[in-house]
């Protein structure tokens, strides 16, 4: 596993690194290559607090293993997200020997997630999840892995949308008795369901539309923009990955406020 810069920093303070060797570690830290196609940055976390994920689309199932693998290697855990043969991915999973990672594979929401067993997440506050519909679990599935990567608690509860909207009111209790730092809602079809949420509580929400429409695809984030409720910020079409990082930092900073590291 890597290094971080304040274990460079601190091995150069200690005598233990002479000036020449801190600067080539420094310089090496920041990326790990595979091969001549892929450069991953593996210490992104340190600088953003967001480590690396594999983007899956477009990447062949060996890239997408390999990577995740580095990177878990380097970080502790790896996520690899929007795969599209995730059966294939399964059957490749099944014929390697890892038997020093933990390995979670979520269909619905095409996810990967590699951990090394050594490797403890550090556990740090919560955030609810909400759908709209049972058609955009995949999108919350996907902001739940990134959440959890980042050692994010998730409370969620699917499809409590508009079209019954009594479905609502207890899981918003609940997230509020549990303390949420902030909500995600995932909505298709016209998109309301995050301006209805942000008018209840009083904790940031995070406004994702998915593709799921009956008519044309851009409406439910033309509606999340347009908001009349305070407090909405709203991610791009089917990027539960987003919401799920920006909910991951609101948490990370609102426990930095209070002394937790």
């Amino acid at each position: 596993m890597g290094k971080d810069l304040r274990e460079l920093l601190l091995a150069f303070k200690n005598g233990e690194l002479d000036i020449n060797e801190i600067e080539k570690l420094i310089k090496l830290n920041y990326f790990e290559e595979i091969g001549t196609e892929l450069k991953l940055d593996i210490n992104r976390e340190f600088r953003t607090g967001v480590p690396e994920v594999v983007y899956g689309r477009g990447k062949s199932i060996d890239e997408i293993i390999n990577s995740t693998l580095k990177l878990a290697e380097n970080n502790g855990v790896a996520l690899a997200t929007k795969i599209e043969n995730i059966e294939k991915l399964c059957d490749e999973i099944r014929k390697m020997d890892l038997k020093n990672y933990e390995v979670k594979i979520n269909k619905r929401a095409k996810t990967l997630i590699i951990k090394n067993k050594n490797y403890k997440i550090k556990k740090i506050g919560k955030v609810g999840i909400l759908t709209a519909g049972t058609s955009d679990i995949a999108v919350a599935e996907e902001a739940k892995d990134t959440l959890e990567v980042m050692g994010v608690e998730t409370i969620t509860s699917y499809d409590v949308g508009v079209a019954g909207i009594h479905r609502l009111f207890p899981a918003l209790k609940t997230m509020i008795e549990k303390d949420v730092s902030c909500v995600i809602v995932v909505a298709g079809m016209e998109g309301t369901l995050p301006s209805v949420v942000a008018s209840m509580i009083d904790v940031p929400v995070i406004g994702v539309p998915t593709s799921t429409s009956y008519g044309i695809k851009i409406t439910p984030l033309l509606t999340m923009l347009h908001s009349c409720s305070p407090g909405i910020a709203v991610v791009n079409i089917d990027n539960g990955f987003g919401a799920g990082v920006f909910a991951g930092l609101i948490v990370r900073r609102c426990y930095r406020s209070h002394g937790v590291k």
